[in-house]
């Protein structure tokens, strides 16, 4: 029999990290590491070769903040085959910064039921309610996906600020986002950015998504990791540059 989604595509595995000294390939970038995979099986359906071009082109029109191109890729890629719609988190991040909240959190949630331990998901898909018509992050988690617990201290860090919106856990991934590994001190800068967002703090939203380009990792060994590639088309349509 075929292998399961998550072993064919590598979807979420968890490789054993780096060392904390090792900053050319940080823990964090470890989900994100199979992003040409071709993205569309089902268990018992094989991969089609115009899949992993397709989802590169959707990638690269949104990095150049051509988002409505990339949906359109995206969807186009659903007609073909219904059952690639679960494995297209890249779609999710386009809906977002197309304010398409309510289909943004429809495939976030889509994500999750195929993959249960992903925690980005979980936090995309509080975004997308959070920015609803009449929503609220505090209402949002009344709704929040169940997932498991992330190996990365730095997404334990921003799953817990989501789900409990405490000063404690502001504080805790603020230093993360001052003193963490490479890597970790982009994405809980790139995740404060987003919980400020979610909350209306507009000003604090650009300074922390200022901070998130501008880290050693954006700017390095980073720069064509996708969330760096988020940052970025953030930065131009909330009009930050």
């Amino acid at each position: 029999p075929p292998p399961p989604i998550s072993t064919a595509l590598g979807r979420g595995a968890v490789r054993p990290g780096p060392s904390r000294g090792d900053q050319r390939c940080p823990p964090t970038l470890r989900r994100r590491a199979v992003l040409t995979t071709p993205l569309v099986l089902a268990s018992a359906v094989a991969p089609q070769p115009a899949s992993a071009s397709m989802v590169r082109d959707g990638m690269a029109a949104f990095a150049a903040n051509r988002v409505g191109e990339s949906i359109a890729l995206y969807d186009k890629m659903i007609e073909a085959n219904p059952a690639s719609k679960p494995y297209l988190w890249q779609r999710g991040l386009s809906l977002y910064y197309a304010d398409r909240f309510a289909d943004g959190a429809e495939q976030f949630a889509a994500d999750v039921a195929v993959n249960p331990n992903d925690t980005e998901e979980q936090i995309w898909h509080l975004l997308c309610l959070a920015r609803q018509q009449g929503g609220s992050l505090e209402a949002a988690r009344k709704s929040a996906l169940k997932v498991g617990t992330d190996r990365r201290p730095v997404m334990r860090a921003v799953q817990q600020l989501f789900l409990s919106g405490g000063e404690a856990e502001e504080r805790e991934l603020a230093a993360i986002a001052r003193d963490g590994d490479v890597g970790s001190r982009f994405y809980a800068a790139l995740y404060l950015s987003l919980y400020h967002e979610s909350l209306g703090d507009q000003a604090a939203a650009e300074a922390r998504m200022r901070e998130a380009v501008d880290t050693d990792y954006a700017r390095g060994g980073g720069r064509s990791d996708p969330m760096v590639e988020l940052a970025r088309v953030a930065m131009q349509r909330r009009g930050w540059q």
